[in-house]
């Protein structure tokens, strides 16, 4: 697929900047339905690409009440810091099929860490009024020191402003980028992603949704699931 001109990328960076605007970092979440959502990708024979969305959300003692998925056709090429016009529209889609409506959401995905602070989880969060926090694997923007031992976290900077935190998160593996989307305070975040981390380099609900986005490809292509 073709990516945009320079006309449009100058709307879309109007939108994006139209969502920064909205974004609230301050604390207005609780955990009582704590949630993740995450993507995967199929490419058909025909050569269309589809987006496969999972998400999962847990009650207050990180048991699983409400899994969904939705699967679209991708409309717009991978470009970084344009995320979201990829891969909302079917995590959106999933996040709607939910029975319960997540109070904190982790996305897969940068927050206000990008460059018109409207990363995916701070264009999902806007979008549906939800507190989101955003943990992606690596840094769009910003620097930092590299953290030395699991648990510690090293402050994002970008343009002067904290924007997240460089999380080591488990052993042998590379950091974890955390970051609010919105609803949520930058060192809220970083206490949310240390305090769901199980046995996992992503938070619980992150993990999960990306086994449910995933396990949802796989029966799509062995044929147990159609669309």
């Amino acid at each position: 697929m073709a990516a945009p001109s320079a006309e449009e990328r100058g709307r879309l960076y109007s939108l994006q900047d139209e969502i920064a605007s909205k974004v609230v970092l301050e604390d207005r979440f609780s955990e009582e339905v704590v949630a993740g959502v995450d993507q995967a990708f199929i490419r058909r024979e025909d050569g269309r690409e589809m987006v496969v969305s999972g998400a999962v959300a847990f009650d207050s003692s990180l048991r699983p009440i409400s899994k969904s998925w939705a699967i679209l056709e991708t409309t717009f090429p991978y470009l970084p810091g344009l995320l979201s016009f990829r891969e909302g529209p079917a995590a959106l889609e999933a996040l709607r099929r939910l029975e319960t409506r997540p109070t904190i959401l982790f996305v897969d995905g940068c927050g206000v860490n990008h460059p018109r602070r409207a990363g995916l989880a701070s264009s999902i969060g806007v979008t549906l009024d939800l507190p989101t926090v955003g943990v992606s694997k690596n840094v769009l923007c910003g620097t930092f020191d590299p953290p030395s031992a699991v648990g510690d976290a090293s402050p994002l900077v970008f343009e002067g402003e904290g924007v997240g935190y460089v999380l080591l998160s488990k052993k042998r593996c590379r950091p974890i980028v955390v970051a609010p989307g919105t609803g949520v305070s930058v060192e809220s975040a970083l206490d949310l992603a240390r305090r769901y981390l199980r046995d996992h380099k992503l938070p619980e609900p992150c993990f999960a949704a990306h086994q449910q986005a995933n396990e949802v490809k796989r029966k799509i292509l062995s044929g147990e699931i159609s669309f």
